[in-house]
């Protein structure tokens, strides 16, 4: 009995020592599968890490090749242009003296006209600035009269005042108002103070027939008539020069604005006084050159 009992603990033993080893072995067998498992990870990540260098460095490669190839062809064009740039000094190189001589003498005829533009650009700019004054003085003599009644301004380098009839004659009559020749009494002053200035006084009106007396057979004669009629006031009155004016009679013929309005035909009809430009100063700028 003894035996037995000795035999079943032995055994008991035996199996619980191996129980123990076993799971020790696992133990052990597992620490070293984690462990690889790590391992694998950190080989896996250096692999891709290698390959995505190798990709940027294929990239960075054919980055290059390009730009190489992007000078060659520049070097390639300034070979070609620096060819053709040494033809053209070959052939002035052979130039005969006559030829230069002609060359000369043109860039110095291209020199000569620059200097003739550049003269009469300044004679443009001096009478456009004579001209401007010559507005300012006109417009701060006449004061603050209405623009419908007298209008002052510039057009391609002459000076222009319209008086509306209205301001200076009565309808159908060539006879100058009180007021009217106060007003040109005022344009007077300044012209006065411009004794080279030379002017033209042109009448205008509507197209609506003329019916008056006798004396006058149309709107052209009414025109003509109301144009004197302000040449006469200036040089009777206001002592102006008779040599440097001239009247003219434009009837209907001019209009600045439509003759279908009311208001249109009162601004066609109107007295205007063309201050002219002085053209003998660029004639004699032009025998000069």
């Amino acid at each position: 009995m003894n035996k037995v009992k000795l035999i079943l603990a032995l055994l008991t033993t035996a199996i619980f020592l191996n129980s123990c080893i076993s799971k020790k072995l696992m133990k052990a067998e597992q620490d070293k599968y984690t462990t690889l498992q790590t391992e694998y990870a950190t080989l896996q990540s250096r692999l891709k890490a290698c390959d995505d260098q190798q990709t940027l460095s294929a990239n960075q490669l054919q980055a290059k090749d390009a730009e190489l190839d992007a000078l060659q062809k520049q070097i390639s064009f300034l070979k070609e242009n620096n060819t053709v740039a040494l033809k053209q000094l070959e052939n002035l190189s052979v130039i005969s003296s006559s030829q230069a001589e002609s060359i000369k003498k043109s860039l110095e005829n291209i020199g000569a006209k620059d200097a003739y533009i550049q003269g009469l650009q300044s004679a443009l700019n001096k009478k456009d600035s004579l001209n401007l004054a010559l507005v300012t003085n006109l417009k701060g003599a006449i004061g603050n009269l209405d623009d419908k009644d007298i209008n002052i301004k510039v057009d391609k380098g002459v000076v222009y005042v319209d008086i509306s009839d209205k301001l200076l004659f009565k309808s159908g009559s060539y006879d100058i108002s009180d007021r009217a020749k106060e007003v040109l009494g005022k344009v007077a002053l300044v012209l006065k103070n411009q004794p080279d200035i030379e002017f033209m006084v042109e009448g205008h009106t509507d197209n609506i027939p003329y019916k008056g007396n006798g004396v006058l057979l149309d709107n052209w004669d009414l025109s003509v008539k109301r144009a004197t009629a302000v040449v006469r006031v200036l040089k009777d009155q206001y002592g102006l020069n008779p040599a440097k004016m001239a009247a003219a009679g434009r009837s209907e013929y001019l209009p600045v604005m439509s003759n279908d309005t009311p208001e249109g035909r009162a601004t066609n009809r109107r007295t205007r006084i063309v201050i002219l430009p002085q053209l003998d100063q660029f004639f004699q700028l032009l025998e000069k050159k």
